[in-house]
């Protein structure tokens, strides 16, 4: 492929709504080593729109189509969750480079699927959607521990309350569906728990609850109801590989979230992580003190740190371009990259056993 750009077709880019349009899209046409040439939606008229308003000149309804497309190197999967388990087979299947969004399946079953299918292919490049590990901010708390900065850390703490969910629209209903594959453990546990693992190592035990606090959800356009299975908190304690002792909040709770939270606390100085929303979606404030210092001060992130051209934006499509990058030096250069389709299914296996915990009532070990 050395000479050419990755070609890329998205399957799930409606201009009207969506994180394909949001994030993917705008992030690959701002990386020269990508070209984005196909897109897939579920009806023609929206395909075609965003392939108008994008500048791309191949158009799918069925995702089937677009794997098989020889012009097409990379398949990017942004659609529901329910759905990224047999379009990321069939791309492996194809022979094609994937990313796929978090979390890689509904469940346990279709990530070890999907993971064990990328490793026999073993040729095509597989990364999964964790992007909140490519901020600079992340990247650099991950440096500062390794460093030192805090000396040996003894404490960590993680919560992350987000906007909570009372009503919706009809055509978000299917979430409620615990099965489906879209709540507060998958998502956003997924996303915020592998920053802290990013950062600070994985977890060896641990104590969890998972479950509903709002069993009923409104349907904005229709004045109906919806009966909600989805888990809307997580909280945990456990200790890491290191032995860190760890403790985790994740909910969403009506109406006003206060975001994301991680504090490091060590020997020789403490360092705070903060961001207004979701971790992997909105700008990380990094703070730190040493000890004997009397405040906490802003630490400088350096421009090392930042892969991706100033034309991308901040906000939703900013991580997402820096994970593409990595992705691109992984194709371009011949090596693996991360996070990877077994990456993924150790977070997959983490959420489990936060699940088998709550459900059980007992502590649980990480294998």
């Amino acid at each position: 492929m050395a000479g050419r750009k990755i070609r890329v077709g998205v399957i799930g880019a409606n201009v009207d709504y969506g994180w394909g349009a949001r994030a993917h899209v705008p992030a690959l046409k701002a990386l020269p080593e990508y070209e984005l040439v196909g897109v897939c939606t579920t009806h023609h008229d929206t395909a075609e729109e965003t392939a108008r308003r994008f500048g791309i000149p191949l158009i799918f309804t069925d995702y089937r189509d677009l794997v098989k497309q020889p012009d097409i190197d990379l398949v990017a999967v942004s659609v529901r969750v329910p759905l990224h388990h047999d379009m990321v087979m069939a791309a492996l299947r194809a022979g094609k480079h994937v990313y796929c969004e978090w979390p890689l399946g509904a469940n346990l079953k279709e990530a070890e699927e999907s993971a064990a299918l990328a490793r026999e292919k073993d040729g095509p490049h597989a990364m999964v959607g964790l992007q909140a590990r490519f901020a600079p901010p992340i990247l650099r708390l991950k440096e500062l521990v390794g460093e030192g900065f805090v000396g040996q850390p003894v404490a960590v703490t993680m919560t992350m309350l987000l906007p909570g969910i009372l009503e919706r629209a009809s055509r978000g209903a299917w979430a409620a569906d615990k099965t489906k594959g879209a709540h507060a453990l998958s998502i956003s546990a997924g996303h915020a728990l592998d920053a802290l693992c990013f950062c600070l190592g994985e977890f060896q035990e641990l104590t969890a609850r998972v479950g509903t606090q709002v069993p009923e959800w409104t349907l904005t356009d229709t004045g109906g109801t919806v009966h909600v299975t989805s888990p809307d908190y997580v909280m945990l304690q456990g200790t890491l590989a290191s032995g860190i002792p760890a403790s985790v909040h994740i909910a969403s709770v009506p109406w006003q979230g206060s975001g994301w939270r991680l504090e490091v606390y060590g020997r020789e100085g403490t360092i705070i992580a903060t961001a207004p929303q979701m971790v992997q979606l909105s700008e990380v404030r990094l703070l730190g003190a040493r000890k004997g210092e009397a405040s906490y001060q802003e630490m400088p992130i350096p421009d090392r740190l930042t892969w991706v051209p100033g034309s991308v934006l901040k906000g939703a499509p900013f991580n997402v371009a820096q994970a593409y990058r990595q992705l691109s030096r992984g194709i371009l250069g011949g090596h693996e990259v991360e996070p990877s389709f077994t990456t993924a299914l150790l977070r997959h296996r983490l959420l489990a056993a936060i699940e088998n915990s709550s459900a059980r009532g007992t502590p649980v070990r990480i294998p």
